[in-house]
């Protein structure tokens, strides 16, 4: 099973996350560019399972073998593919919801399309935003070479809106009962020149959400000042241009540094919407697929009780890519040194 996206830089992901490995494949990357690969380890640390108390206890490695494309520590132009050996799988804990699906998850979707419901999630699991961020990773340091910066944060968790000390309660909160909490992350791109991307579908917006709308729990983006522009009148959210610099910028940003789809030059900033980790230890009323009858589950395994800290890079992985593609696709000569 496999999911793709992108025009010139095309991302396909590949792998389950119970399969013996998981992976990514990178068409499009310039040739020329020296991987950081301690830049690219730390990346992958911070979304990383087993990490802290508030993760799953599933702890892997999360160390990617590069098998194309990359010969070194160089890209060479061609296909980067790489993979990540899954080591620690436990795949009886998910025996009973073979068959009972797990409310607000994948299960029962795949189910239907599949004709099954894949161990651990299989190809719908937040483990495969590890890969992701291999590829983002690569993304990131490319871009930071032709001075464009993708950084991300937690903003609100379990309806609380920082410190990040506050947020952390509200997690603790949520283990300690066995359920879950989702939350808010916030990304800003800095350096992205004016010009980048198109008009209606293939707008900056447009390919930004693909690319996070991949990320699993993703329930909703919003860009610039987003849904609170409903609430304003035009006065108060128009942003006013200015000659800085010898540079046409705006005095505030609520349009989120894109304009009909089409970057201003300002900081591309949206905020990315996360819904409570589905696999909770709370009895919940499911059915059995194979019976059709009513019954109660309460999830086994390990599993996040907020996906939202781990899923910072994963964010700033799935912008990265976006942007590259856009800047490739624009026709873009980028530096790689």
């Amino acid at each position: 099973m496999e999911s793709t996206f992108g025009d010139v830089l095309r991302v396909t992901l590949f792998g389950k996350s119970h399969g013996p490995e998981i992976g990514v494949t990178v068409e499009g990357f310039p040739a020329g560019m020296r991987v950081d690969f301690a830049q690219l380890k730390d990346f992958l640390e911070r979304r990383a399972p087993g990490r802290n108390a508030y993760s799953t206890p599933r702890r892997e490695d999360d160390e990617p073998e590069f098998l194309s494309g990359v010969a070194d520590g160089v890209t060479l132009g061609t296909a980067i593919k790489a993979v990540i050996r899954n080591k620690n799988v436990r795949s009886a804990d998910y025996d009973e919801v073979l068959d009972v699906p797990r409310p607000s998850h994948a299960d029962y979707t795949s189910y239907v399309k599949y004709g099954r419901i894949f161990p651990g999630g299989g190809h719908f699991s937040g483990r495969l935003t590890a890969p992701l961020c291999v590829a983002g990773g690569l993304a990131k340091q490319l871009l930071e070479k032709n001075s464009v910066t993708v950084t991300a944060r937690a903003v609100e968790i379990g309806g609380v809106r920082g410190p990040e000390d506050e947020m952390k309660e509200k997690i603790a909160e949520a283990m300690a009962e066995n359920d879950s909490v989702g939350g808010v992350v916030e990304c800003v791109s800095e350096g992205v020149p004016a010009g980048i991307g198109d008009p209606m579908f293939d707008g900056m917006e447009n390919r930004i959400a693909r690319a996070v709308f991949g990320i699993p729990a993703v329930r909703g983006i919003e860009f610039g000042a987003g849904f609170a522009a409903a609430r304003m009148r035009g006065s108060e959210h128009n942003d006013p241009f200015a000659v800085k610099d010898g540079k046409i910028v705006t005095a505030k940003n609520d349009h989120g540094g894109i304009l009909g789809g089409i970057t201003s030059g300002m900081p591309v900033v949206f905020r990315a919407a996360f819904k409570p980790t589905p696999s909770i230890g709370i009895e919940q009323d499911s059915v059995s697929l194979s019976r059709m009858t009513p019954e109660k589950l309460t999830v086994k395994g390990r599993h996040d009780p907020c996906i939202v800290l781990r899923a910072v890079p994963a964010v700033e992985a799935a912008c990265a890519l976006a942007i590259l593609d856009a800047m490739l696709a624009d026709g873009h000569k980028l530096k790689t040194e």
